[in-house]
């Protein structure tokens, strides 16, 4: 059984039914009670409500569930969302719910951990292209997610070599699809296909700048990702600590736009040129080679069933 913390999450019930799908039953970890989707209501499914940084609330789980495996996806691996309130607590609280998880993992005797780290972390590099997991990383980061993950990598890397865990970091590219709770927050793929579904413009007013149609970003569908977290959690055997997560190529607002349009033509969602032109993407050979993993959706495969979920009444 595989215990997936945040598994009702957006990237975590993805994840959770691509697990589902490959065999496995799973144990859902969740700090606060939440719906349970359609996709996940079966019996190979047990939520359990608790808080990662809680050991004994994880020993509990432990207790009543053999775990074999840990997929950590809990968006309480870092002080998010950032507050000058008490922040020494709460990166004390975060990296403690890290260390919580792999004391446990210890504890269970199970074999292989798998952490979310993110695309974020290489931000700084200069280098155009394939980003690929070996390359040279700023020691510095410009937001609280990439600064905690990097941390997380470096503390995961001696833990797995002081306990023989095999602890597996997923650097996460660009995720949209179903259930996503951000809209927004840091590219525009969401917000078009939100508004285009709704028959309103976009708001992009919470992007951390303005959004251009050659802007470009390595945009993997949801299902996508958590078809590879789910393989990179099962294979007998990984060659790597380290595994980009992502599509493996740079994706254009313009592309979306236009695989929307094939859709809702009469869409509202122009974008003006300009931008960097920057065409960075994540080289996804070592999950290729190690796991077999594909993705199965294109741009426009991922534009038409997003859309087709949110008008079938979804909220996100």
């Amino acid at each position: 059984m595989i215990l997936v913390t945040g598994g009702l999450g957006f990237i975590g019930s993805h994840t959770v039914r691509a697990l589902l799908d490959l065999g496995e039953d799973c144990v859902l970890v969740q700090r606060r009670k939440a719906e349970v989707p359609a996709y996940l209501d079966t019996a190979q499914v047990t939520v359990e409500q608790g808080d990662i940084t809680d050991l004994s609330a994880l020993h509990d789980i432990g207790t009543r569930h053999r775990i074999t495996g840990i997929v950590h996806l809990a968006t309480g691996s870092m002080p998010w969302p950032p507050s000058s309130d008490q922040p020494v607590e709460a990166a004390r609280k975060a990296l403690g719910g890290l260390f919580n998880v792999l004391q446990a993992a210890r504890d269970w005797g199970v074999r292989r951990v798998g952490v979310a780290s993110t695309i974020g972390v290489y931000g700084g590099v200069s280098d155009e292209g394939p980003l690929g997991e070996d390359m040279p990383l700023p020691m510095t980061s410009s937001h609280v997610i990439p600064t905690f993950k990097k941390i997380g990598e470096l503390l995961n890397g001696h833990l797995a070599d002081a306990t023989g865990i095999d602890v597996v970091n997923y650097r996460i590219s660009g995720v949209w699809g179903p259930r996503d709770p951000h809209g927004a927050l840091f590219f525009a793929a969401p917000e078009l296909v939100h508004a285009a579904a709704r028959g309103t413009e976009p708001d992009l007013s919470t992007l951390p700048g303005p959004a251009y149609a050659e802007d470009a970003l390595d945009l993997c569908y949801v299902k996508d990702t958590g078809r590879a977290i789910a393989l990179l959690q099962l294979s007998d055997h990984l060659n790597h600590r380290t595994y980009n997560v992502g599509s493996g190529r740079a994706t254009t607002n313009a592309e979306i736009i236009a695989a929307i349009k094939k859709v809702v033509p009469d869409a509202r969602i122009e974008l003006p040129t300009g931008g960097s032109g920057r065409q960075s993407h994540l080289d996804i050979t070592r999950v290729q080679q190690d796991t077999g993993y594909r993705p199965a959706y294109d741009v426009e495969r991922a534009v038409t069933e997003y859309i087709d979920w949110l008008r079938a009444g979804h909220e996100n």
